[in-house]
């Protein structure tokens, strides 16, 4: 470990604070020897309390059921775990005291260069974790992890018969004469040499560890002196050689031996069981909720974890809708709406016909076959007047509804289905016809008006279309006036159909309140209705005719005289 690690105050690897044992293990009163460092709490309460090992059997076997973990992240671990060669049984022959903080031989500046190269790899603890306080969280993980007891010696072992016992040690020390080792930290120095983990060279002043059971030549980088299974840096450099590779102890035993997945043992029975692509005691392959061995037996897989049948069918099998008994494995489940039955209990509510592969309709928590359903709760098409069967699809219109046959434009009787329609009083109509029956039309050029029309005498028109009948210029706001029916702009008006001015010869309109005289056959707009002789309006009074032209009487009487 880094020199600035302290070995005191270690902490739990995993804290579940919901745990309900956590009290327990905090109180004074009980002496827990060091193994208050796990949320294994049925484990302490009873195996250390009470002694019952039996409920250990049960606890080991799984994941702790109190929070869920994995059983590997619970292992109970002690705070005087010792050096490695000290948890292995071996002697110090070669080296001095293996300290627990870094590799032993080297120097303070060295030691500063070991820990340097493996930066790359430095782990993080609980809680983020990072230095000193992670590499000891690591370390204590590690060794229970890579180096754990129960492949070390038969005094860990609690499921080794008496018939294997012989081949345990013999495995075991076969295992420590040809494979297990502990790798040498050295200062490299000379021309740079190979790393047997990444190829890469390791030059000269760099950290190496050496793999004597490899070979005597044989060196790596310390990031790369790991485990070829599972990629893990080799705690305190102890490792195994196999097959020219470096593995931890556990992964070692794992190449050469099955491990049990409940008790975490190596088997070397030669009948155990294999069952969800893991290796298991005959005896240990037990149901998720009552321990029952399932070696031999039918289970079923939920969520990862095997139930023996009785225990799935209480746990997880649904009641049946009809009979409310348990709808088991061995049967099939129908399914509606949350709701389950039987296949024979899957039945019209009606007339108890089964519904099994047919079409069927629920009300009211009940389910009808078709014929039922439309007797007592089908509504009717607005168009054909027939029922809607069950599993029919409807089209409606605000309180209105159809068989998609049905809904149809009234006109052309074509299919509406997803297009735009209009509806108008008690028919619907597609776009189209719509428009060709109502949509206002020109009277000109009996074209539909989509906007800015004119009305003329209650008639539609389009500002275009909506002309002088002699000239052709636009009306559309501007002054005009009609004749037999027809507008005309009111220069072609006065020039086709005015009276005109006896005075001006000019035709008198009208427009624009324009007064005009008429006497006999003969008209004049008001300001030509004057005096011949002396130009003086005649409008209102007296005049005399001589010949074509009118004269006032003044002038009437010099004349004659």
């Amino acid at each position: 470990m880094p020199p600035e690690q302290s070995r005191e105050g270690m902490l739990c690897l995993s804290r579940h604070e919901n745990c309900p044992w956590s009290d327990a293990l905090k109180s004074a009163d009980v002496n827990w020897n060091g193994l208050r460092y796990t949320c294994l709490k049925i484990f302490h309460l009873y195996c250390k309390v009470f002694d019952k090992e039996d409920v250990f059997d049960m606890v080991i076997r799984k994941t702790c059921k109190s929070c869920g973990c994995d059983r590997l992240t619970h292992s109970v671990y002690h705070e005087e775990l010792g050096s490695v060669r000290e948890r292995l049984g071996l002697r110090d022959t070669r080296l001095n005291h293996h300290s627990y903080d870094s590799p032993p031989g080297l120097t303070a500046k060295q030691t500063e260069l070991y820990w340097s190269a493996l930066a790359e790899r430095a782990p993080t603890g609980v809680g983020g974790a990072t230095g000193a306080a992670a590499w000891h969280a690591w370390r204590t993980r590690s060794l229970a992890s890579q180096l754990p007891k129960q492949d070390l010696s038969l005094a860990h072992c609690r499921h080794i018969d008496d018939g294997h016992r012989k081949q345990f040690e013999d495995f075991v020390a076969a295992r420590n004469e040809i494979a297990l080792d502990i790798g040498t930290a050295y200062q490299h120095h000379g021309t740079p040499i190979d790393c047997l983990g990444c190829d890469k060279p390791i030059r000269s002043g760099s950290i190496a560890v050496q793999a004597p059971r490899i070979s005597e030549e044989a060196s790596y980088h310390p990031a790369c002196f790991s485990c070829t299974e599972c990629g893990e840096l080799l705690v305190e450099l102890a490792y195994c050689a196999l097959d020219g590779g470096l593995y931890c102890v556990r992964h070692y035993a794992e190449r050469l031996k099955p491990r049990c997945h409940a008790c975490d043992e190596l088997i070397f029975s030669g009948e155990y069981t294999k069952a969800m692509n893991k290796d298991w005691h005959s005896g240990h392959f037990c149901c998720w909720q009552c321990d029952e061995s399932l070696t031999g037996q039918r289970y079923v897989l939920r969520d990862e974890h095997p139930y023996c049948i009785k225990c799935y069918e209480s746990v997880f099998a649904n009641g049946c809708e009809e009979c409310n008994k348990t709808i088991g494995i061995d049967s099939k489940d129908l399914s509606y709406k949350d709701k389950h039955w039987h296949e024979a209990c899957f039945l019209c509510a009606k007339c108890r016909v089964s519904l099994v592969d047919k079409q069927f309709g629920s009300k009211l928590d009940k389910i009808y076959c078709g014929n039922c359903y439309d007797a007592q709760f089908a509504s009717r098409c607005d168009g054909c007047g027939e029922v809607f069967r069950a599993g029919t699809k409807k089209m409606e219109y605000k309180t209105r509804q159809w068989h998609e046959k049905c809904f149809c434009c009234v006109v052309c009787k074509n299919p509406i289905g997803t297009k735009s329609f209009i509806p108008r009083e008690q028919e619907i109509y597609c776009a189209g016809c719509y428009e060709d029956k109502f949509a206002t039309r020109c009277v000109k050029c009996n074209k539909i008006i989509t906007q800015g029309g004119v009305t003329y005498k209650n008639e539609p028109w389009h500002r275009e279309c909506f002309t002088c009948t002699n000239c052709n210029t636009s009306l559309a706001g501007q002054r005009f006036t009609s004749r037999d029916e027809k507008p005309y702009c009111a220069e072609c008006f006065g020039e086709l159909f005015a009276k005109r001015c006896t005075s001006c010869s000019k035709p008198i309109t009208g427009i624009g309140g324009t007064r005009f005289i008429s006497f006999e056959d003969r008209h004049w707009h008001n300001d030509c209705f004057i005096c011949a002789q002396c130009k003086t309006s005649l409008v209102g009074k007296g005049f005399i005719t001589d010949g074509q032209d009118i004269i006032c009487p003044e002038c009437a009487k010099q004349k004659l005289m």
